[in-house]
């Protein structure tokens, strides 16, 4: 890949990578997103998981949302300044190339048909108008594993859409933490979570870079339910709305949620050994549905207790 090439896909890729841990689940947003509608209407789930001298706090997070969105409660400000570390799925760090580096070593490959005869032929359109809009030459896309052809093209999405990675809950609670002088770490890298899409059949490769495609009205309905089931704690309807999500294969959903959920279900049970508060805060995704952290931990013997 030349030089020019790579530095424009890191330029266009970072705001993607930004949101990683959102993965596909309710990357598509409207242009003009609704905003909260008050203050007590907001009230994002959260869980404790605690023992005698350990206090873990549960909360479900949106990767991404837009500029100045109200979602901060007293229930989540108190556990913050009480957690004596944050918790998140990936610490992302601030330096573009290295969070472009994993994607250029586990996503380029030789011999690749071109990108857009990986989609279906009524969405080419619309995959040639994503790519212009990157800025990045179609031969650079061409060279990228189907996967990251999709990561690749995110920022796009959320620049049409008008969210801000900064405005992130992950964003908001690491600024925080860190303006406490408190420790942040992550439950996986970036290398492990791009490996799950590496490691994924082309099948599910195609699915998860179509979803990106679909009619942008819809997208816009898609987003607009999801926030407004985030925001208001609505665990049922957040998980009605991934379960619809169309661009989640079978393979895709057991391994972006379940397994993972598997393994930070054994993560927190290790992690009540130690004393001390913690603040653990992942996609709500994770925290919605029968394959939810709160039943993995419930299948160890471990209760959660709702808190907001």
């Amino acid at each position: 890949m030349k030089a020019t090439h790579r530095q424009a896909w890191k330029k266009h890729l970072r705001p993607g990578l930004a949101a990683l841990g959102g993965l596909s689940l309710a990357a598509c947003a409207a242009q003009e997103p609704p905003a909260a509608a008050s203050a007590q209407a907001v009230r994002p789930a959260m869980w404790t998981l605690s023992d005698a001298d350990t206090k873990i706090y549960l909360l479900g997070t949106f990767h991404l949302l837009p500029a100045d969105y109200a979602w901060r409660t007293p229930a989540i400000d108190g556990a913050l300044k009480e957690a004596d570390e944050l918790v998140l799925e990936i610490v992302a760090p601030d330096d573009p190339a290295a969070m472009a580096a994993p994607m250029m070593a586990m996503g380029v490959s030789p011999n690749l048909p071109p990108l857009a005869e990986r989609v279906p032929a009524e969405k080419r359109a619309a995959l040639t108008a994503m790519i212009a809009e990157s800025g990045v030459p179609a031969a650079v896309f061409d060279q990228l594993e189907t996967w990251a052809g999709a990561f690749a093209l995110l920022g796009v999405t959320f620049k049409r859409l008008g969210l801000d990675p900064e405005s992130g809950v992950e964003a908001k609670l690491s600024a925080s933490q860190k303006g406490a002088g408190k420790p942040i770490s992550g439950l996986e890298t970036i290398q492990q979570q791009m490996g799950f899409f590496d490691s994924l059949s082309e099948e599910s490769q195609r699915a998860f870079l179509s979803g990106m495609l679909d009619d942008p009205a819809n997208a816009k309905q898609e987003f607009a339910e999801m926030l407004k089931a985030w925001s208001s704690g609505d665990v049922d309807a957040m998980d009605r709305i991934f379960n619809e999500d169309v661009s989640m294969s079978a393979e895709l959903r057991d391994r972006l949620l379940k397994q993972r959920n598997v393994r930070w279900a054994e993560w927190l049970q290790k992690r009540l050994d130690k004393p001390g508060t913690v603040l653990v805060a992942v996609g709500a995704g994770h925290l919605a549905g029968a394959d939810s952290v709160q039943n993995q931990l419930k299948a160890r013997g471990l209760k959660t207790k709702r808190v907001n």
